[in-house]
């Protein structure tokens, strides 16, 4: 997606936006006041560029080790296809979860389509709520691996252009 294809006040938004939001109590009143717009009008303008499809989706980018959970896992199942929406929506819920999503398997090498990512301050407490997760949402019986990150990538939201 170019620049070009962006109104200026698509632009100015989307800037304001990837730079991420201010720590207060209301960031789209606060991200409004620097641009000269009411709350209202950056929500509108946010909800205006999801609708057309230009950003994805609005999420929080945690920095965990700075927090001081450095044992971070994305556990992955093997779970039938019928089943793999309500157990998703089941592991998505649990508050130690972060994300939570589907993907397509790879055989036969990698035979695994659902995907959820645990932190932890400690190795051991990520291992519990990994046992603990697979035990809560009946998952005993599938396919699983516990995969310990070993380096940080992408600590960061979208970028869209490079700010002017």
């Amino acid at each position: 997606m170019g620049e070009g294809m962006l109104n200026a006040a698509e632009q100015r938004l989307i800037t304001a936006f990837q730079n991420g939001f201010p720590l207060v109590a209301r960031p789209f009143q606060a991200m409004g006041e620097t641009m000269g717009l009411e709350e209202a009008d950056v929500l509108n303008g946010l909800r205006d560029l999801q609708e057309k499809g230009i950003i994805k989706r609005i999420g929080v980018v945690v920095h965990h080790h700075e927090l001081g959970f450095a044992a971070n896992a994305m556990v992955v199942w093997d779970v039938p296809d019928e089943r793999v929406l309500a157990i998703g929506e089941q592991i998505r819920a649990v508050d130690f979860v972060s994300l939570c999503y589907l993907r397509r398997r790879c055989p036969p090498d990698w035979p695994y389509n659902l995907y959820c990512m645990i932190h932890g301050r400690e190795r051991e407490e990520t291992l519990q709520r990994a046992e603990q997760l697979t035990e809560g949402c009946g998952l005993q019986s599938y396919p699983r691996e516990v995969l310990f990150s070993r380096r940080r990538f992408k600590q960061c939201g979208a970028r869209y252009f490079n700010n002017h």
